[in-house]
């Protein structure tokens, strides 16, 4: 065992039970995976997956931002990205039911190592950098989805880079559902209306879930134009200790990430898609084993020009109403109509001259 393993388990040791290897509950909290772009802009009508993966943009309001993977990081600390927000419409009007979320979605399965809802249950530590264009004061939230229970804490910013340390208290009451959906969701509140803030944050332990206690003293993001906000290096792990970052194989990161969501196109304009279809009239079938076991059969959606190349007389056919079906979390089978009959010949689907074009598959939570 090397000297940095031993140190972890150590620390795991004096944590409450964490430490070692995959102690960090968070996928992509260094924002090295972004498969659906490095950049989002106009961003606010709707919440959504934009840039990096996993990182919920959740909003509703009149405020609108571009969503980029930054190459800001804390220096000397083995990072390479961070996920900005950059203000482009500001809000100084603030409603009631408005709010703007950064959130990671984590499934029960996960999450049992917490031993919540029992006399074993153990502390949560959160770490993160941060830094903005001046100095706010933002909302760090746990939210028990299993059993509608939170707990919030303020965290500031510089316009310098600062690591937080958040540790939350033992929550003995309501255990996590061990299952593939949603138990827990980690939250960073940049903004929030009356609804959310008017109350008095909630911080000293979990307790039932009021709105108006989640978000309470939070700083609006949407106050100006010139606001930005930078995040990396996030870590949710068990025990009051909190350890260094866990850096791990871009591979590994990736792997996690195709899990809940996974695209093909977006790399050159006449991208083949890695599976061949077989014709029929003006159809065509096609199966395929997905890349990774997904948490969920998922859905498709398909955007751009796609098309069928007719591998024995060399023609090209527009593809268009695709449809899913016999789905599982291993496989996947489809169909699509051909904008001419393509007959019982084996076609390779890719891009038609469209580098934006995606093919997209999503279970995520």
């Amino acid at each position: 065992m090397s000297k940095a393993a031993e140190l972890a388990n150590l620390i795991g040791n004096i944590n409450a039970g964490g430490g070692g290897v995959n102690r960090n509950l968070v996928i992509n909290g260094a924002m090295n995976v972004a498969q659906r772009g490095t950049s989002s802009t106009g961003l606010g009508a709707s919440s959504g997956y934009f840039t990096c993966d996993r990182w919920l943009l959740a909003q509703s309001g009149e405020g609108r931002l571009t969503m980029t993977q930054d190459s800001s990081v804390p220096t000397g600390k083995g990072f390479a990205n961070s996920l900005k927000l950059d203000c482009t419409t500001a809000d100084t009007s603030i409603a009631a039911g408005e709010f703007l979320q950064i959130v990671q979605k984590i499934e029960g399965q996960n999450l049992q190592s917490i031993g919540k809802g029992t006399s074993d249950a153990k502390p949560i530590t959160v770490s993160f950098y941060v830094k903005a264009n001046a100095t706010f004061n933002f909302v760090c939230e746990l939210n028990d989805l299993d059993n509608t229970r939170h707990i919030s804490k303020l965290f500031s910013t510089t316009t310098d880079w600062v690591k937080h340390e958040i540790t939350f208290p033992a929550d003995t009451t309501g255990a996590f559902d061990n299952d593939n959906a949603a138990s827990l969701n980690l939250t960073f509140w940049l903004h929030a209306g009356s609804t959310y803030a008017g109350g008095t944050l909630n911080t000293a332990s979990f307790a039932s879930t009021t709105n108006a206690n989640r978000a309470a003293g939070v700083s609006s993001f949407y106050s100006s134009t010139d606001n930005n906000f930078f995040i990396t290096g996030v870590q949710l792990e068990v025990g009051q200790n909190p350890t260094e970052f866990e850096h791990e194989p871009v591979e590994r990161t990736l792997a996690k990430c195709k899990r809940y969501f996974h695209t093909y196109g977006g790399t050159n304009a006449f991208e083949h898609l890695p599976f061949l279809g077989q014709g029929n009239s003006s159809s065509i079938n096609f199966s395929h084993e997905l890349p990774v076991e997904m948490r969920s059969t998922p859905s498709l959606t398909q955007s751009g020009s796609w098309q069928v190349n007719d591998g024995y007389l060399g023609s090209y056919y527009t593809l268009s109403s695709v449809a899913l079906d016999n789905l599982s979390t291993k496989l996947v089978r489809g169909s699509a109509t051909t904008s001419s009959a393509i007959g019982g010949d084996i076609g390779r689907m890719l891009a038609y001259n469209d580098i934006d074009a995606r093919w997209s598959y999503s279970a995520e939570l």
